[in-house]
């Protein structure tokens, strides 16, 4: 899809205008900035959106494309003009998507509606919004005000009133419906009015209500004086101005409906963006969102449950979470062993990415088989092992082996250079004697969920079926895969072993897994922002620094089959004013960036991708496979004359070629490109 190319529609709605702005936003740039490449996702994908069935599930094309759109996105400055246009777009997209289902339609029937009109928008810039203008509808045409146009708030689950937002004419037209007020006041918030705003909500823009600590919705209700919002459902709620809790306090707690920068009893934390009940004989202070907080719970980044205290013993704590200090008069969770001197604090033991939402209490604990172990031994360093039950492997124990980077662990898909390992006493499978030992069901710290470990079982593979800590493939080999059902995480075995505290060559100090759901680091290293479907990342309490898990994968000692010794891996911080030179493609090597060199006298230097590939674990004589393309071959690049990629138009330098339709590809990069932009379709 060329921005050029697009003809100039009339802006008759909201979704046309708003594209119509963004490719006018395109035309201002180079082609060269990234900026031009992110418009071309986002147009294709509404495209792509606007032929969906919306009654059924979204095509794979479309969800893999959503997820590289979403992945582009968060490299921009979420404050950009280009980024507001876009959720503006997405926005425009969500209401003109028909959601209408003939049964749903004749149950609100006999349900209470409430039109929703909201006077006003307001927009998110660095946190706090603010109000961008008086909202209007351009969309208004006579008799379209049917159930067909109604966008609905989805409030809550069971609710008996139906919120909803007429896509025809923001409600001005609905005389037979209720309207929601635009202007309340409320006693949770006394000092000043809340108005009906709508807001262009994204997913990389999120902002909790209020009251009940839930997302905002992008209809509610805002005070501009005290950057508040909250949600319809909160303020339709009558609070309660007293409460009984003797779980966390033995007097009765009263409601202090103003905003107050008090430290919680329980999280400790003195934000104000929430309300809170207290008691004054005891100056007790509990936010409404902390009272429902769960007693015993299960987290991912500790063996055991812990529990909820209300203040820790003297000494000195420390969160196993975030690693910050714990202060004792607070409240917080501890380790049910008195063994075990683990404890977290309240905020960071809940969140989404540590915590799987259910309370424990009162449940027995269950047996979850992380002590299933991955083979059974026939005695002399022989093993059966679950991976491969039809043959026996035995333990080669010499390490004096000739190097061979083409046999690769069946499990990491990295070369045998050193140690033991077991091989096959029938066939070529083996495996180094550290992947044989991995545990057939792990927790690990990124996921809150238990893990088991599979093998691939498809000769073909999905190219979307990436790790969800980095962004390789799960090819070949090992990989851990969710438990639960409709989650869809993995994880490779090499992301798997990377534990807290990660000591690493990259910097001076140890890293620790301290992001919090939703939170973007650009890693230091490699210079990126996160590419996949979890944001987390180790990194330092003790300076600014952090580290992906693309980068923490990366081998540090490698080999080179031209060099009888170990390469190690230079992170771009050489002062030498000599000039190195690859030994592959022999370019000239930036010292600024990672390369392998070897520190002994032969002076050998490559390119980190040239040694390694750009797609790691990716091996000749795979079979792929994309919804938007015919089967895609994995090719050893071995001829004399290289190929030149469809996409890039380069030489095609690494170890293996894509090959789709006919076309050749250097990476599982420039192949997306080309499947999305339709080179793949070209007879």
């Amino acid at each position: 899809m060329d921005l050029d190319s697009q003809p100039e529609p009339e802006p008759e709605s909201g979704i046309i205008f708003f594209i119509y702005q963004l490719i006018s936003f395109g035309r201002s740039l180079s082609g060269s900035k990234p900026e031009r490449q992110i418009i071309l996702l986002v147009t294709e994908m509404i495209s792509l959106i606007s032929s969906t069935d919306p009654k059924q599930e979204p095509e794979p094309e479309v969800m893999s494309l959503t997820s590289k759109t979403l992945s582009s996105l968060y490299s921009l400055d979420p404050y950009s003009e280009l980024q507001l246009l876009i959720a503006k777009t997405f926005s425009f997209v969500e209401l003109m998507d028909s959601d209408s289902d003939p049964e749903a339609d004749a149950e609100r029937e006999s349900e209470r509606l409430i039109s929703l009109c909201p006077q006003f928008e307001v927009e998110l810039v660095q946190g706090k919004f603010r109000v961008a203008g008086k909202f209007e509808w351009r969309r208004r045409e006579k008799g379209k005000c049917n159930p067909g146009n109604r966008k609905v708030l989805r409030l809550r689950k069971g609710a008996e009133i139906t919120h909803f937002f007429c896509r025809n004419c923001i409600g001005e037209e609905h005389d037979v419906c209720d309207k929601a007020p635009l202007e309340v006041k409320h006693p949770l918030h006394p000092r000043h009015s809340l108005q009906l705003v709508l807001w262009w909500v994204s997913n990389f823009q999120k902002i909790k209500c209020y009251c009940c600590d839930e997302e905002l919705l992008w209809i509610f209700y805002f005070c501009s004086a005290c950057d508040c919002g909250m949600n319809i459902a909160c303020v339709e709620k009558k609070p309660l101005l007293s409460i009984d809790h003797p779980e966390w306090h033995e007097h009765i707690l009263s409601l202090f409906p103003r905003q107050a920068p008090l430290p919680c009893s329980v999280c400790a934390l003195p934000h104000s963006r929430s309300t809170f009940y207290i008691c004054s004989p005891c100056q007790f202070i509990v936010h409404q969102s902390c009272i429902n907080l769960p007693s015993v719970i299960r987290i991912s980044r500790h063996l055991h449950r812990i529990t909820f205290i209300r203040s820790f013993d003297q000494g000195d704590w420390s969160c196993g979470v975030c690693r910050r200090k714990i202060y004792n008069d607070y409240g917080g969770y501890s380790c049910i062993n008195d063994d075990c001197s683990y404890a977290a604090h309240s905020t960071c033991a809940t969140q989404s990415n540590v915590w799987d939402g259910n309370e424990l209490k009162g449940k027995p604990e269950e047996i979850d088989g992380e002590g299933v172990e991955p083979y059974v031994s026939k005695g002399n360093g022989i093993i059966q092992h679950f991976s491969h039950q039809q043959h026996y492997l035995s333990l080669d124990e010499n390490t004096g082996r000739d190097n061979n980077e083409n046999k690769l662990c069946q499990a990491c898909i990295t070369p045998i250079y050193s140690g033991k390992f077991y091989s096959c006493m029938k066939c070529n499978f083996i495996l180094h004697e550290e992947c044989a030992n991995f545990s057939r069901k792990i927790h690990h710290p990124i996921h809150p969920h238990m893990l088991t470990l599979m093998t691939t079982t498809t000769d073909r593979i999905n190219i979307e079926n990436s790790c969800s800590a980095c962004p390789w493939l799960c090819t070949t080999g090992f990989f851990y895969e969710c438990d639960r059902e409709g989650c869809r995480f993995i994880l490779h075995v090499q992301c798997s072993k990377i534990s807290e505290p990660l000591v690493h060559e990259s910097h001076m100090h140890p890293l620790f897994l301290t992001s919090r759901p939703g939170e973007r680091k650009h890693c230091d290293v490699c210079k990126k922002p996160r590419d996949t479907s979890t944001s987390e990342t180790f990194n330092c309490n003790e300076c600014v620094f952090s580290l992906c898990f693309k980068c923490a994968a990366i081998p540090y000692k490698v080999r080179y089959k031209h060099d009888q010794h170990m390469l190690t891996l230079s992170y771009g911080n050489e002062t030498s004013t000599l000039t190195h030179w690859c030994e592959v493609c022999e370019g000239k090597i930036n010292p600024k960036y990672r390369f392998y060199r070897c520190d002994e006298y032969c002076c050998v230097t490559l390119h980190m991708e040239c040694l390694l590939g750009l797609d790691l674990y990716m091996t000749p004589g795979l079979s792929l496979f994309h919804s938007g393309a015919t089967d895609i071959d994995v090719l050893p690049n071995n001829r004399m004359s290289r190929p030149i990629c469809k996409t890039c138009n380069k030489r095609c330098p690494f170890k293996v070629v894509f090959q789709c339709s006919g076309f050749k590809f250097c990476s599982r990069f420039c192949l997306l490109r080309g499947i999305w932009t339709g080179l793949t379709k070209i007879a």
